[in-house]
């Protein structure tokens, strides 16, 4: 009867304290700069140097800017459970997790161990691995492959699948794009997707027209700015020295976030690779919270 008493007390005790975690991390994301009623969120590579080397003083900087919501891209050599830790303290969390496209194909069980340690809701994967253009034989091994990686998560661990996209994705076929083809031929129980308006932008795409032609399909969003005189391309890739501070490039932030509410994106984050981030992070969250 002792230890059984013990044992009720001992779990009443962590039910209370983990419900104590949830109320300050609820307080805190009121608390947060919100876009369109949704509390700005960051994404882990903007800091991934300094959140490799010293990830407490880190998170202590960006609760310092309100930022409460995280997108972990990497675990920085940690395990799942000492990041949560570091981010209870803080009444910070995490919404979204990201790994590569062979972890979440191949190590699905420990993906979503990861994620669920880490409280995201959200699986993420942000590159598709090809040499050369983007084909249609990519697009159906894209296609399957997502699939099953989303109806299993979804399924057998209750997460949500997102495919960030990169750009190459909207190289022209039949009359639209691969990421047309994409969105089209899976199935939105299973899988959806997350835009980086850099990335729709950069090669020719208008991030509100983009939203408004699938307003249920993106959940998730990164937000960032192209320097002016910047010419994009397919390639998916470009200088991360091109990241500016929003409002300061070519990108037409209004009507983007306006599109964004309409489509009900669930998750804001500010992402910039770019040197100066620690400089231009404050600019951007002021220049947000200027948008009307």
């Amino acid at each position: 009867m002792i230890n059984l008493f013990n044992y009720k007390i001992m779990r009443y005790k962590l039910l209370i304290a983990v419900s104590l975690i949830c109320l300050a991390s609820n307080l805190n994301a009121q608390k947060s700069p919100s876009i369109n009623g949704v509390p700005l969120g960051m994404v882990s590579y903007t800091y991934r140097q300094s959140l490799q080397k010293d990830m407490a003083s880190t998170l202590d900087s960006l609760k310092g800017m309100k930022i409460y919501d995280m997108e972990f891209s990497s675990l920085f050599g940690k395990k799942a459970f000492e990041i949560r830790k570091l981010l209870d303290e803080r009444g910070m969390y995490c919404s979204s997790f990201g790994v590569s496209y062979q972890d979440a194909l191949m190590k699905a069980d420990e993906v979503a161990a990861n994620a669920k340690i880490l409280g995201a809701k959200f699986v993420r994967v942000a590159w598709i691995p090809h040499d050369g253009p983007f084909t249609k034989e990519l697009a159906d091994k894209t296609i399957t492959d997502f699939s099953k990686i989303g109806k299993n998560l979804k399924e057998n661990f209750g997460l949500a699948f997102c495919y960030h996209n990169h750009g190459f994705e909207f190289a022209p076929y039949e009359g639209g794009t691969f990421f047309d083809y994409i969105a089209k031929n899976t199935d939105p129980n299973f899988v959806n997707f997350e835009m980086d308006i850099l990335w729709t932008f950069f090669p020719g795409i208008d991030p509100a027209k983009l939203l408004e032609k699938y307003p249920n399909r993106f959940k998730l969003m990164h937000v960032k700015d192209l320097k002016k005189g910047v010419v994009g391309n397919l390639s998916g890739g470009t200088s991360s020295e091109n990241d500016v501070a929003l409002g300061t490039g070519q990108l037409n932030l209004p009507a983007i976030m306006k599109a964004a509410k309409k489509a009900k994106i669930q998750h804001y984050y500010i992402e910039d690779e770019s040197s100066l981030h620690a400089i231009q992070v404050p600019e951007s969250i002021k220049y947000l919270l200027s948008i009307k």
